[in-house]
């Protein structure tokens, strides 16, 4: 099963760099894509137009496969009393940068559950590997994709979600641990989080589904890929392993925060977005003492006042508000070029295989797992 998902999507490398939205660029995806791996776009910040230019920007510079990931989540609803409360608690945090709250919150994404626009451009252009998530699209959507030869995968942070994915006929299933960085990828954020962590949530699902898996969370390096393969893993996903890379569009408080101490402190928090996601320790996560006594508002009416609050603080030389999304294994980064990076995890995958295997490591080998 793993070997056939490779096949099929021609990589010499059982690796898939993260989609990333807002980070992840097709300059990126496409020196991941042309060293042998799944280069990757977050297309769920995006409306159906900014998607096609993205697309069609990467196809132009690489001819092998890559994924878009689109935000299956459910709709917002607004709350005018909580919406309130919460832009009165901000606005302290506001005054020290002399802004103002919005006067109200806007629902800024449109889940893919909702939009038709996005399905009619996923269908006109077929990308080799659409993926989804906090969730699924009707199944109207999934048959049609299907039809059109897309290959799909969905993230599951738990075996329920895992084998909802698999009912609903997905080719794939991204395991995604606690250590991941960005947001959870839970269907329904309300519900109990088990917080599997990723070897744990890879080798359950390995055992109890029929669907290649993608190991998904902390992974930084060819070690950590290589102890996701043994675990029966498919390929191993990474995300912030990228983000240092020059062609991803992290500004440099981004990289900066990433090679310093807040690397080392991740946190789980919804403050930024409305829905939990791991973040480098930094001015937004701060705030959590402050906002404890406050219901955030849903996501992604929650991220309105969050990009709000970043661009008024950076607009006076405070980079601190930003979603600087990370890993638990962000100290681990390496900034170098992607296609530098992608040839280094192969080198230190090989030799952990040779090492395991008790053999040197074959540098010409590319035959995984």
């Amino acid at each position: 099963m793993p070997s056939s998902l490779l096949g099929r999507l021609g990589l010499s490398l059982p690796l898939i760099q993260a989609p990333m939205a807002g980070v992840s660029t097709p300059a990126l995806a496409a020196a991941v894509s042309n060293a042998g791996a799944l280069g990757s776009l977050g297309i769920g910040a995006s409306d159906a137009a900014g998607a096609r230019a993205m697309i069609e920007d990467l196809r132009s510079r690489t001819d092998r496969a890559f994924q878009v990931n689109l935000f299956v989540h459910a709709r917002a609803e607004a709350d005018p009393a909580r919406e309130a409360a919460w832009l009165g608690a901000l606005a302290p945090v506001f005054a020290e940068f002399e802004a103002e709250p919005p006067p109200a919150l806007r629902t800024i994404y449109r889940s893919f559950a909702e939009d038709a626009e996005m399905l009619a451009l996923l269908l006109e252009l077929a990308p080799p590997v659409v993926s989804f998530h906090f969730g699924l699209p009707p199944q109207e959507a999934i048959a049609a994709l299907k039809a059109r030869g897309v290959c799909l995968m969905a993230t599951a942070t738990s075996l329920a979600e895992a084998r909802a994915i698999e009912a609903a006929g997905i080719d794939a299933v991204v395991a995604q641990g606690i250590e991941a960085g960005g947001h959870r990828g839970m269907f329904d954020p309300q519900a109990p989080d088990d917080a599997l962590g990723t070897m744990a949530l890879t080798r359950l699902l390995v055992r109890s589904t029929g669907l290649p898996v993608v190991a998904a969370g902390g992974i930084m390096d060819g070690a950590g890929i290589a102890a996701a393969l043994d675990l029966g893993a498919a390929a191993a996903q990474l995300g912030t392993a990228f983000i240092a890379c020059p062609e991803s569009s992290a500004d440099a408080a981004y990289r900066s925060a990433l090679a310093g101490p807040g690397a080392h402190h991740t946190v789980l928090t919804p403050l930024v977005s409305g829905r939990l996601a791991r973040s480098l320790a930094n001015r937004f996560t701060a705030l959590a003492p402050m906002l404890a006594g406050y219901a955030t508002p849903d996501y992604p009416r929650a991220y309105d006042a969050g990009k709000a609050l970043h661009a008024v603080a950076k607009a006076k030389g405070e980079p601190g508000f930003g979603a600087q999304w990370a890993g638990q294994g962000a100290p681990l980064a390496r900034a170098m070029p992607a296609a530098a990076l992608v040839e280094t995890l192969r080198a230190e995958l090989l030799a952990c295989r040779g090492r395991r295997d008790g053999e040197a490591p074959d540098p010409v080998a590319a035959s995984f797992p």
